[in-house]
């Protein structure tokens, strides 16, 4: 019996060590802890993502040339733009193919990048495209 309530009160104190030291991590969108926090957006419209394909003998076959994001807002005041962004393409099972970065315009309302051209991904592969704008 004293075994008991004594691992009891170890399993205490053990738990509310563990919480109070959770409890003390922040989130914001400048910084990344362990928690959760609401991240405003910075567009309330939705972005339409396209690519085009060129072939590639080296595959031999058609590859992932250009991305292009379009419906980007840069002109709200929460706008989109001047930020950096990743664009991702996934196969099937959601595993990066390839990935290219860079920044988004200040003006317009789309932005393309052909740095992906340079991956060799077989356009037969590609079944997502993840776009992440942050900043």
């Amino acid at each position: 019996m004293k075994r008991l309530i004594l691992s009891l009160a170890v399993a205490a104190i053990v738990f509310g060590g563990v919480y109070g030291l959770a409890s003390s991590l922040g989130v914001t969108t400048q910084t990344l802890g362990s928690g959760n926090s609401a991240v405003a957006a910075c567009q309330a419209g939705a972005l339409s993502v396209s690519y085009t394909t060129a072939y590639d003998s080296a595959i031999p076959g058609y590859e992932v040339s250009q991305v292009t994001v379009s419906g980007l807002d840069t002109t709200s005041p929460t706008n989109c733009a001047n930020k950096g962004y990743k664009i991702t393409l996934t196969n099937s099972s959601n595993v990066s193919l390839a990935e290219a970065t860079g920044t988004t315009p200040a003006s317009g309302t789309s932005f393309n990048t052909s740095s992906l051209a340079t991956s060799n991904v077989p356009a037969t592969n590609v079944t997502g495209v993840q776009v992440t704008i942050a900043g």
